[in-house]
């Protein structure tokens, strides 16, 4: 197991799967500058290691996920988010906006998703909150605007009217009603959160890593295109995918009865 810790962000590499915990519970798990910072340099280290083939993010302790920017700083400005994502192209804790990253990322909600923390959900593939979570972009009830994807990603992943009432009343709501709406893969107990993590993580890397990373890259590159020209585009992540011994390996392991081994590459 790989264990990096560093301002207070906790990476953890364990065999293929990543786990970036937001350390930071004096502030119920609120990002500053050189947090923010830390997360991308973690997502661009994973871009960069094939053996990651899955993320779990999270924050620390029961209360917080992560309640967004920490409003206690110098670097929350005027412009309705702080300065230093506000620059950013990929987004909230680097990840909100990011089109690079091609592994599957779980988001694991384990209590208060606000404002930035609720983006930061949004850029995950899949989410799983215990039942106690909240979730709400609450950035116009302090004069401010959920610009590093809450309104823009909302209102592509749940209902127009819902995401509405979401966005123009700053109201929070439930993890029960968030998955209804569609955004929310799965809600437990708290107890249980760890092991609903694990069950998409298994099925995760049952998977060919090369099949995933090829699925997200199409879906990232070729949303403004129309299905059949995204289909005809021949992205890295396809041809390598294509290319790799997976494609071969996963038939054989079929036809065998035995489970896949599969390669990085």
């Amino acid at each position: 197991m790989i264990d990096i810790t560093s301002d207070e962000i906790r990476y953890e590499l364990d065999g293929h799967v990543a786990r970036i915990t937001i350390d930071r519970p004096h502030v119920l798990n609120a990002i500053d500058e050189k947090s923010h910072r830390r997360c991308n340099e973690i997502w661009t280290e994973i871009e960069n290691d094939a053996r990651v083939r899955a993320v779990v993010i999270t924050g620390s302790g029961e209360r917080a996920f992560c309640v967004g920017a920490d409003m206690s700083t110098s670097g929350v400005g005027k412009t309705g988010v702080a300065y230093w994502a506000d620059l950013d192209p990929n987004g909230f804790a680097g990840l909100s906006l990011r089109r690079s990253l091609d592994v599957p990322v779980i988001a694991r909600v384990n209590g208060f998703a606000l404002g930035g923390g609720m983006e930061i959900v949004l850029g995950a593939d899949i989410v799983v909150a215990a039942d106690t979570a909240q979730f709400g972009l609450t950035e116009p009830r302090v004069g401010r605007l959920p610009l590093d994807g809450g309104i823009v990603n909302l209102v592509r992943r749940i209902p127009h009217t819902q995401a509405m009432a979401m966005l123009l009343t700053g109201r929070r709501t439930t993890a029960a009603a968030l998955r209804d709406a569609g955004l929310v893969n799965e809600v437990v107990p708290a107890t249980e959160l760890d092991a609903a993590v694990d069950r998409w993580l298994e099925d995760i890397l049952a998977c060919a890593p090369t099949s995933l990373r090829a699925i997200k890259q199409i879906i990232n590159r070729t949303e403004h295109m129309t299905a059949a020209d995204a289909r005809a585009t021949r992205l890295p992540a396809l041809i390598e995918a294509l290319e790799s011994p997976n494609a071969t390996e996963g038939v054989a392991a079929f036809q065998q009865k035995r489970r896949p081994v599969w390669s990085d590459r």
